[in-house]
């Protein structure tokens, strides 16, 4: 790029992008925070449906009788 398209993309950015005037946040968040972390925490086990449960043991089998997914499967992790 050359001089007269730095100044076209720098005045085009001007234009369109608005300027953030106030940065400020409209509230206190950390009353919110303190009642997040007071709250009991949440069971993990009962907001999975049975259906993952399923695909997650039919992996689990695949990686026991064919030992040779798993450096497929890391290698995608």
């Amino acid at each position: 790029m050359n001089q007269q398209n730095d100044d076209e993309v720098g005045d085009l950015l001007k234009q369109n992008i608005a300027r953030a005037e106030n940065t400020e946040l409209s509230r206190d968040l950390w009353p919110q925070l303190l009642e997040k972390l007071g709250q009991p925490p949440v069971r993990v086990a009962r907001d999975v449906p049975w259906f993952d449960w399923v695909l997650a043991g039919l992996a689990g089998a695949a990686l026991v009788f064919f030992p040779g997914l798993i450096p497929a499967l890391l290698y995608h992790l």
